[in-house]
Parts: C-alpha cells; structure tokens; sequence
C-alpha cells in the first residue's frame, strides 16, 4: 500500500515542479561551492572527492598524492581564471558561453523527466492518441508480369490486353517467368510496404496497387519502366500493434514528451520573475 501512495506521488507533477525547482538551488549551490564574496578560493573536500572519482573511472585507479595534488592545483588555476574572466566580463554578449547556459538548465529538467515512469494506462493512452506514429505499414504480397512499350509500339494495349487474358483464364497454373518482356526487377514481391513499392515503382503505381482486390490479375499498370499486369495474393491493412510489441518504443515518445511539457512549465515558472520591454521603433 505504501509503495502504491509512494508511485503515484512521484507521478504528480507539481512534485516534478518542485524536484526541478531544488534540483536548480543544489545545482546552483554547486556550481558555487568553495567560492564567498571575499577573495577566498576554497576546495572542499567533496569537491576533491568529486576529482578523485573522476580519475578512477577514467584511469581504473586510485591517484597519488602528486597527482592528486596537480589536479587541485589545475582546479584552483580554473577557479582563479573564471573569477577574473568574470570580473572583467568577459562573459558577457558571448553566444557560447550563453548557449552553453541554457542547456544547462535544459539538461536538469531532462534529468528530471526521466526519473517519471508511466503508468500502463499512460501508455495505452499515448499509443492510441499518437497511432499514427507506431502503426504498423499496409503490407503487400503480388507479382508482376512486365510490358515493354518499346518493344511493342502501337500494339501494347493488344499484347497487354491478349497476355491479361490469358493470365485470367489460367490463374495461378502459368509458369509467368516464360511471360511477359525482360526487367530488372524480380517478379515475385512479399510483404512490401506503400513506401518500398514507391521507391521501386513509383508513387502512383503504389497508390493504384493498393486499391486492387487480391487473387486476380489487374493491368495494365503503368510504373517508370513501362507497362506491368499485376496479381495479388496477400494484402494486409496498416494497423495498431498492440502495446506490449512497441512498449519500449512508446515510453521512449512519452518521456519525450514529459520533457517538453516540464521544460515549457519551467521556462513559463521563470519568465514571470522578469519585466520583458521589447524596443521597436
């Protein structure tokens, strides 16, 4: 029961709010740690901790003292130029620096959103609402017998008309790689989406494709290449998969998501601290 009260406060998102809110003081205060008003540079020993840990993961080992040494020695170097980079502004009208700034504070609410799992009903509720982005494809399985109009000239429509023909009274019982003129293209396509016929046929010729009933033979269909007669045996509808198919991929989206709406709230939160005037003449 506890566990339950405790998941569904970290749900709330007055407490991101809030988390974000503590998250940018302790931020702020690290980022100020060791440093006072006066001209006392201070290294703490969580600081130093912090340098030490760095040096293991980085060297698999713990450093000596010189080296420990050189590195409170490069961190109070860095201290001593930041505050006097500061104090004569150099900082200031830098986009570098500013752009840097800002990811910061972007980077924490980040952070922040990640820490909110979603509920299973969440989930469900951003898979249907945003469907067109996990739907599975329309999928296709046909062949295609192809006509070369330039091998026949104004007699196409006949030898297209007469092979169609043909095809619809045998059926499936025809050896089609015997029929039909020479392409570059296998005649047999399995599973094929709208996008891949596309690609290998064209637009139209996908559209067109699609809108054909399955198990009889259709044509002629023109494409890039020519003229083609077509013959579908599977066609299967895009659809909604099911959520535990593409459940990773959805809390992937819905945290995404998560981050914008906290990182919109935050950003909203702060601009009311300021007067905004706009110039313009």
């Amino acid at each position: 029961m506890k566990n339950s009260k405790l998941t569904t406060l970290l749900r709330e998102p007055l407490l991101h709010f809030l988390l974000i809110g503590a998250a940018l003081f302790l931020f702020y205060n690290m980022q100020n740690e060791g440093r006072v008003d006066n001209n006392q540079i201070i290294i703490s020993q969580a600081q130093i901790d912090h340098l030490v840990t760095l040096w293991n993961k980085k060297r698999q080992r713990t450093p000596t003292q010189t080296e420990l040494g050189s590195m409170i020695q490069q961190q109070i170097r860095e201290e001593v130029m930041v505050r006097e980079a500061l104090a004569m502004g150099l900082d200031k009208n830098d986009r570098i620096i500013r752009r840097r700034l800002v990811q910061k504070i972007d980077f924490i609410t980040s952070d922040l959103a990640t820490l909110a799992e979603p509920t299973e009903i969440q989930l469900a509720d951003y898979l249907e609402t945003h469907s067109e982005q996990f739907s599975l494809p329309a999928r296709i399985d046909f062949v295609q017998v192809f006509i070369n109009p330039e091998k026949h000239g104004l007699d196409t429509d006949d030898y297209a008309n007469s092979l169609l023909s043909e095809l619809t009274q045998t059926g499936e019982n025809n050896d089609i790689a015997t029929l039909g003129d020479s392409l570059m293209i296998d005649q047999l396509h399995e599973q094929m989406t709208e996008h891949e016929v596309s690609r290998l046929f064209g637009k139209e010729f996908a559209r067109k494709l699609l809108t054909l009933s399955v198990d009889s033979w259709h044509g002629p269909i023109q494409s890039g290449y020519g003229f083609h007669l077509i013959r579908i045996s599977n066609k299967s509808e895009a659809q909604l998969p099911e959520l535990n198919v593409v459940r990773e991929k959805v809390r992937v989206e819905w945290q995404a998501q998560q981050r914008q709406v906290m990182d919109k709230v935050l950003y909203e939160s702060l601009r009311q601290r300021y007067e905004i005037i706009i110039e313009n003449d």
